[in-house]
């Protein structure tokens, strides 16, 4: 059922790719479309305030095993302070959404299938659980 909600969608995309279908195109809006990503939640946190970002120094221990390394990860969980209001919510959802319209169009641009990459990800995630080292 997945995949057809995925191939429906990628093939909703090349449908309606009128303009904008020549391969950089495609490369430079889904980079154009990352930086309003970007911009949308950093506009939360400047402009908004419904979310603090905090940032601090984040070293990995040299000396430890992979779980000591997995464990210090989870206790600097999230520099996240707050939650998204609804608006904020709504245009980081919009822009994501554009950002995987342009995903799907550089994957039907290349022949490539997006179910196919994800499924081969969580493959590779899955196999090689907490040694990805992602």
């Amino acid at each position: 059922m997945k995949d057809v909600i995925f191939d429906d969608f990628q093939n909703s995309v090349d449908e309606s790719l009128l303009r904008h279908r020549n391969l950089i195109d495609i490369m430079t809006k889904l980079q154009e479309s990352q930086g309003r990503i970007n911009r949308a939640i950093a506009k939360s946190a400047t402009n908004c305030g419904c979310i603090e970002i905090e940032s601090k120094k984040f070293q990995i221990l040299e000396d430890g095993d992979i779980d000591d390394i997995k464990n210090l990860n989870k206790s600097f969980n999230s520099n996240i302070r707050g939650t998204l209001c609804d608006n904020c919510r709504d245009v980081i959802e919009d822009e994501i959404g554009n950002n995987l319209f342009y995903l799907a169009a550089l994957c039907n641009s290349l022949n490539i299938n997006l179910y196919d990459i994800m499924l081969k990800e969580s493959n590779k995630i899955n196999t090689l659980g907490k040694y990805s080292l992602r």
